[in-house]
């Protein structure tokens, strides 16, 4: 399920015109549309704590795998 990054509400998946509409608002946007949003929300340095995170996990489980 996906949420209007506007004002949180449910979007709904439109077949005909291949758009996601806020059921809440009506706001009408593209799949990758909806991903930008959500990406230019999240703050740059929650970004980087993910991306380290990510790279310390991917670390410790090649590490594992090297015994």
């Amino acid at each position: 399920m996906e949420y209007c990054p506007e004002c949180g509400g449910e979007m709904a998946y439109d077949l005909n015109m291949k758009l996601y509409s806020c059921r809440s608002c009506g706001l009408t946007l593209k799949y990758h549309e909806i991903l930008e949003a959500k990406r230019r929300n999240i703050p740059p340095r929650e970004e980087e704590e993910k991306r380290q995170e990510r790279r310390e996990y991917l670390k410790w489980w090649l590490s594992k795998k090297e015994k």
